[in-house]
């Protein structure tokens, strides 16, 4: 059974960085595109950024794009997503997720992704 392991939530100020991590284990972790998602209270769940098996392939969001980086280690089975410059819209559950089908390219969806982490709380203080 495939599952994901989140760390590195937590409270930070604005302009502050966090690394988020996630820890797969069962099938191929190598042959699945990765993603982070967020959900903030009151708001739709909202795409972060992707990462292809290839471990180069990247997609991101605008709002996030130039702050944000999505990095994997297929020897590690892990999946980060480094993110730098935080603003208090940045506060959200983030949960990585891992693709439904080998060999996709970068799924911006939820609905294309079939494992989901258990989430964790990022929260930016202005």
């Amino acid at each position: 059974q495939v599952q994901l392991v989140e760390s590195g939530g937590g409270l930070v100020q604005a302009g502050g960085s966090l690394r988020l991590s996630c820890a797969a284990s069962g099938r191929t972790f190598s042959s699945y595109a990765m993603g982070w998602f967020r959900q903030a209270p009151g708001n739709e769940r909202e795409f972060v950024a992707a990462i292809g098996a290839n471990g180069y392939t990247t997609y991101y969001a605008d709002s996030v794009k130039g702050r944000f980086t999505i990095s994997r280690n297929n020897a590690r089975n892990t999946v980060y997503l480094q993110m730098n410059s935080l603003k208090p819209e940045d506060t959200a559950v983030y949960n990585c997720a891992e693709a439904g089908r080998a060999g996709w390219g970068t799924p911006r969806l939820a609905r294309e992704y079939d494992i989901w982490g258990q989430g964790t709380q990022v929260t930016v203080s202005s």
